[in-house]
C-alpha cells in the first residue's frame, strides 16, 4: 500500500461523479425541462460507470492519508452507488404524474452519492464530516423536492431542523477527539490509542461521535425524524433514503470503531448495545399499530439497523462479515418493496394505506407474490435471503457472548414478523379492494423482478458473489494491515 497525494487515482469515482454532476446540471440548464429524461438515464449511466471504476481501484491511501481504499470501502461503495441507482431509475414515473419530473432530481441523487462514495473512504475525522454534509445537502432537498406539496416541504424541513442537530453533536465530538488526542487522523488516532493514550476527553468525543453518526441511520435514539419524513417525502425519495445513506453511514460507523477506535472496544461496545437493543425493540413495537405503508417501512428500517449494529457489537470479523452480508440482502428487499409501493396507483394516484392492499393476490397475482417474498425476508422466515442475514448476527453475537441482546432482538424479531405477516394476511385473505392502475410499469417490473430471484433461496447463483465478498471486506479489518 502507497500513501500521499500523487495517488488522486484511488478517488477515480468520486472525481468521476463530481464532474458528471457538474455536466449534467449544464445539460439540463441548457436544455430545461426536456432534458429531464436524458438527465436521468446518464446520471444512472455515471453511476454505473462509477461501480466499474470502484471495481477496478487498488487498495492504499491518497491525499496524505485522509482517503482510504481498501475491500470494505470498495465493497460499501458498489451497494451504495446500485441503491442510489435504481432509486434514480425508479424516480420517473412517479414524478411524472406528480408534474414535478425536473432535471435537478437526478443531479442531485448523483451529488448525494458523491458525498456517501466520500463518507464511506473517510480516513480521516474531517473527511468523514465533508463528505457526511455533501450527502446530507443534497438530501434535504430531495426530501423538499416536491414543493408543492405540503407534506413534502414539511418532511424536507424536519430531516434538515434534526439532521442540524446532529451534524453539531458530531463537531462537537471530533473537536474533543482532537482536543484530547491531538489529531483527526485515523491512523495516528489508532497508534495512540493502543499505546495507552486514551483520556476521558476521548471516550465522551466518541460518544458525541456515534450520536452523530447514529442518526444518519435512524436507530434508537436518534430515529424520531424517520416516520415523519419517510411518510412526507415522495416515495422515490423515501427508497432512496431507505438504502444508500444508510449503507454509507453504517459503513463510516463500521470503519470508525472497527479502525481507529478498536482499541477502545469495552467503551464503544457498550454504546452499540443499547442502541441496537433498543432499535429492534422499538422498530418491533411502534410498527404494530401503523396503517401507512411508508411509517411502517420506516419502523422496520430502525428494527434493520438495530440488527446490524448488534451484529457490529460484536467486535469480531464475524460481525463485521454479517453487517455487510445484512446491509445486502436489507437493500435488496426494499428496493423490491418500494418498487411495489410506488406501483400502488389507483387512476393516476398513488396510496399509501395497508388496507390498499386487500386481495392484491387476486387482482394481481405476481405483484402480490414478490411482496410476500419481500415481507417474509424482512421478517427473517426461512428459508428467504433474509433469515440467513438475521441468522449471521445472532449467532456473531452469541460467538462474542452477547447473549442477553441477542436473545431480546430474537423476541423482537419475533413480535415484528407480525406486521409483515398482515401485510401478507390482507394480500391474500381480505376482500379485493379496488385493482390498482395497470399495467406495472417496466421499470418496476424490473426491479421487482431482480430483488425477488435475489430473495428467494432458489437462486444462490445471484448471492453468491456478494457473498463471497462480504467475506473479503469483512477481512479488512483483521489482516494485520
Amino acid at each position: 500500500m502507497t500513501t500521499g497525494l500523487d495517488n488522486w487515482t484511488l478517488a477515480a469515482p468520486e472525481i468521476f461523479l463530481a464532474v458528471a454532476a457538474m455536466a449534467l446540471l449544464l445539460i439540463g440548464a441548457f436544455r430545461g425541462t426536456k432534458g429531464a429524461d436524458l438527465v436521468s438515464w446518464l446520471s444512472v449511466a455515471s453511476l454505473a460507470v462509477a461501480i466499474f471504476l470502484v471495481l477496478r481501484l487498488e487498495h492504499g491511501t491518497a491525499f496524505h492519508d485522509l482517503f482510504l481504499v481498501d475491500a470494505f470501502t470498495k465493497a460499501m461503495k458498489v451497494l451504495s452507488l446500485l441503491g442510489s441507482g435504481i432509486a434514480v431509475v425508479m424516480s420517473r414515473g412517479y414524478f411524472l404524474r406528480a408534474g414535478a419530473w425536473r432535471f435537478e432530481f437526478p443531479v442531485l441523487a448523483v451529488l448525494a452519492t458523491l458525498g456517501m462514495l466520500i463518507m464511506i473512504s473517510a480516513n480521516d475525522l474531517m473527511t468523514l464530516y465533508l463528505g457526511l454534509e455533501m450527502q446530507s445537502l443534497a438530501l434535504y432537498v430531495m426530501a423538499a423536492f416536491q414543493r408543492d406539496s405540503e407534506r413534502s416541504t414539511e418532511a424536507g424541513l424536519k430531516y434538515f431542523v434534526l439532521s442540524s442537530v446532529a451534524s453539531g453533536m458530531l463537531l462537537y465530538g471530533i473537536s474533543l477527539v482532537y482536543g484530547f488526542a491531538g489529531t483527526t487522523s485515523f491512523p495516528s488516532l489508532a497508534r495512540g490509542f493502543l499505546a495507552g493514550e486514551v483520556s476521558t476527553g476521548v471516550v465522551v468525543g466518541l460518544v458525541f461521535v456515534l450520536a452523530g453518526l447514529v442518526f444518519k441511520v435512524s436507530a434508537v435514539p436518534f430515529h424520531m425524524w424517520t416516520p415523519d419524513v419517510y411518510e412526507g417525502a415522495p416515495t422515490p425519495v423515501t427508497a432512496l433514503f431507505s438504502v444508500a445513506p444508510k449503507i454509507a453511514a453504517l459503513s463510516l460507523i463500521v470503519s470508525v470503531v472497527m479502525g481507529p477506535f478498536r482499541p477502545l472496544l469495552l467503551q464503544w461496545q457498550q454504546i452499540m448495545i443499547a442502541v441496537a437493543v433498543l432499535s429492534t425493540v422499538w422498530g418491533a413495537i411502534a410498527a404494530l399499530r401503523q396503517e401507512n405503508i411508508k411509517r411502517l417501512m420506516a419502523y422496520s428500517s430502525i428494527g434493520h439497523m438495530g440488527y446490524v449494529l448488534l451484529g457490529l457489537a460484536a467486535g469480531t470479523e464475524e460481525g463485521v462479515r454479517s453487517v455487510v452480508i445484512y446491509m445486502i440482502i436489507y437493500l435488496a428487499t426494499n428496493v423490491g418493496t418500494f418498487a411495489v409501493i410506488l406501483s400502488m396507483r389507483r387512476k393516476g394516484e398513488m396510496v399509501e394505506r395497508i388496507s390498499d392492499l386487500a386481495g392484491l393476490s387476486q387482482r394481481q397475482p405476481m405483484m402480490a407474490a414478490a411482496l410476500l417474498l419481500f415481507m417474509f425476508s424482512m421478517a427473517g422466515i426461512p428459508p428467504m435471503a433474509g433469515f440467513f442475514a438475521k441468522l449471521n448476527v445472532f449467532i456473531a453475537a452469541i460467538n462474542a457472548s452477547l447473549y442477553i441482546p441477542a436473545a431480546i432482538a430474537v423476541l423482537a424479531s419475533v413480535v415484528g414478523a407480525y406486521y409483515y405477516l398482515r401485510i401478507v394476511k390482507v394480500m391474500y385473505f381480505d376482500a379485493p379492494a379496488p385493482v390498482f392502475d395497470r399495467p406495472v410499469e417496466r421499470d418496476m417490473a424490473v426491479v421487482m423482478l431482480a430483488a425477488a430471484l435475489f430473495v428467494f433461496p432458489v437462486f444462490p447463483v445471484f448471492q453468491t458473489p456478494f457473498l463471497n465478498g462480504a467475506q473479503t471486506a469483512a477481512k479488512t479489518f483483521f489482516s494485520g494491515k
